[in-house]
């Protein structure tokens, strides 16, 4: 149901493909070899100058009919196949932005990109090719095969010959080629994943120089799939001079066995040269559907590719029944929570009890891999819980739309992700009725606005693609002006200020504790001079909250925060909470 309603807008144009397709090759193709043999026969023979004039006449008459409805039909199964594609492109498109996080961990980066690009592309070129040959290969066939009955049946066997040997070199070359042609897309999958992971690691591989050992990786992926599509090349080639041979030697055999039919005078000329284009016609029919065969395995393949990304169901969703979200008190609670990855044997996160409240700092820190990033991502719903809930006032967050609830979210990624446009444009990406004036306030508050002035074109002021032309401090900071002027009601910070320096980042503290006091603010860090001032911190271990409190009380009951703290910090400013050299 869904393919035919996807497929509906096309219905008339394709039945008109079909229709101007018949008409060519009934009323064109067909008919020329006749009015051809009537000029050998009666015309030239006879030497009626007016009969091979006014026969000549309805040829070309009959050929610019078939001129017209060629190109018609070309520009109206290209004009088709690239809808489809375009349409097909827009759904796997939607359906990949809005995949969750697990979702696009099943495919990989590189594969969806290929799926989206190159597996479309081949899905449109075998359409094109199908709408112009699925009618005119049969109809060209089977008239053909009628004409040859009615003129002469005692050389049928010659094209029978013909078609058999054609559907044979058709039928090797496939089965040599179409396991290949999965391959491919797969090789091609790999070298886009090799490729985009140098020139995003562009600077590591560099500073490593690692370019020769980089070089080989690429080079062996880059042999393999020349290597595979060498070798259907190679056995594709085969087609075309087989394809020679057999229709030269049909033509062999009809002008062979024709010349004793004629010296016999059971056949004349002209009909002989009829019988050798429709001949060609039946076997070019076969040609053209053997080109059919070419690209469809690798369509197909294609086709299922496709049909992957758009079968796979998120594992988070919207419920069927949702809730009223409007909330006034905007506290998270956690309420024995768990999770786990879905490919995954144990649990990442075990019995999360604790309360973020509306208009406090809760902070989060632990070592690496004890899972801060995981739980801060259930908030916003980037993974469900496994067991437990998260509510919002006392709303479980799954009974509420995503949109709804991602609308009074503000997130702060770990790394600072821009997009190319402007200043203006990436602080206003949340909303772009984002006023001016709330625009600058965002930008002040996150210390953005003291680089932004010295830009010459201040707002205006262009940022290359991935943020290119800005540093990763500033980066982060404009990550922070984005969420704060959506003005939301609880903001996200996943470790948001790594690439800050101290005395920013206290400036931007102090300016997120004196603006947005009101809110719910969640903050992710590695550094305790980040969190030591929050009104809560929890203190993660192998998924585990082993402490919360104040830093003071940590300090002194919580082993593994004081181990942390007293890794980077002075024993002094560690215990008394001031960071002298901030």
């Amino acid at each position: 149901m869904k393919t035919i309603k996807f497929l509906k807008p096309y219905y008339i144009p394709t039945l008109i493909i079909f229709v101007l397709i018949y008409i060519q090759v009934v009323y064109s193709d067909l008919a020329l070899p006749d009015y051809m043999s009537k000029i050998i026969n009666n015309g030239i023979i006879n030497g009626s100058t007016s009969y091979i004039l006014k026969t000549g006449g309805k040829m070309i008459l009959v050929s610019f009919l078939g001129i017209v409805t060629s190109v018609i039909t070309g520009f109206l199964a290209s004009r088709v196949g690239a809808k489809i594609a375009r349409d097909l492109r827009l759904k796997v498109y939607d359906k990949v932005i809005n995949y969750d996080h697990t979702s696009i961990k099943k495919f990989g980066v590189a594969s969806l990109i290929t799926r989206t690009t190159n597996d479309i592309q081949q899905v449109q070129m075998f359409i094109t090719i199908f709408l112009r040959m699925v009618v005119m290969a049969p109809v060209m066939a089977i008239g053909g095969i009628i004409k040859i009955l009615d003129s002469n049946a005692s050389m049928t066997w010659i094209v029978t010959v013909g078609v058999v040997a054609l559907i044979i070199l058709i039928a090797g070359i496939m089965s040599i080629a179409i396991p290949k042609f999965s391959k491919i897309q797969k090789l091609t999958d790999d070298l886009n994943l090799v490729t985009r992971e140098n020139l995003t690691g562009m600077l590591v591989i560099r500073a490593f120089d690692k370019s020769a050992e980089e070089n080989k990786k690429f080079d062996k992926v880059s042999k393999d799939i020349t290597k595979t599509n060498l070798f259907v090349n190679k056995v594709m080639n085969i087609m075309s001079p087989g394809m020679t041979l057999i229709m030269n030697g049909v033509i062999l055999l009809i002008m062979w066995f024709g010349a004793k039919n004629i010296d016999a005078g059971n056949l004349e000329v002209g009909d002989m040269m009829a019988y050798i284009q429709y001949s060609m016609q039946i076997i070019m029919s076969f040609l053209f559907i053997s080109m059919m065969f070419v690209f469809m395995p690798r369509a197909i393949v294609s086709l299922k590719r496709i049909k992957e990304v758009l079968n796979t169901d998120n594992l988070v969703k919207d419920k069927k029944e949702t809730k009223k979200f409007n909330p006034k008190d905007t506290t998270i609670k956690f309420k024995n929570v768990s999770f786990r990855y879905d490919d995954a044997v144990d649990d990442i996160l075990t019995g999360l009890d604790f309360e973020a409240k509306s208009g406090e700092v809760t902070a989060f820190i632990g070592s690496t891999g004890s899972g801060k990033s995981t739980l801060i991502d259930l908030v916003p719903r980037f993974y469900d819980v496994s067991g437990g809930q998260i509510l919002i006032d006392d709303i479980d967050i799954r009974d509420i739309k995503m949109h709804d609830l991602r609308d009074i979210i503000g997130y702060v990624p770990q790394k600072g992700v821009l997009f190319s446009g402007t200043i203006e444009s990436n602080i206003k990406y949340a909303n772009k009725k984002i006023s001016n004036d709330d625009m600058k306030k965002a930008a002040k508050i996150s210390c953005s606005e003291e680089f932004i002035l010295t830009k010459p074109k201040k707002f205006k002021d262009e940022i290359a693609q991935g943020g290119t032309n800005v540093s990763g401090g500033q980066k982060q900071r404009l990550s922070i002006a984005r969420a704060i002027a959506s003005n939301p009601k609880i903001y996200i910070f996943d470790d948001s200020f790594s690439a800050l320096d101290f005395k920013t980042e206290s400036m931007i503290r102090d300016s997120l504790n004196k603006n947005l006091a009101k809110s719910t603010i969640l903050i992710v860090a590695q550094r305790v001079s980040s969190i030591m001032h929050a009104d809560k911190i929890v203190v993660l271990d192998e998924g585990k909250i082993v402490g919360i409190g104040k830093h003071e009380d940590l300090m002194h009951n919580c082993p593994i925060y004081k181990e942390i703290a007293l890794s980077q910090l002075t024993e002094e400013e560690a215990m008394k909470g001031v960071i002298k050299h901030a």
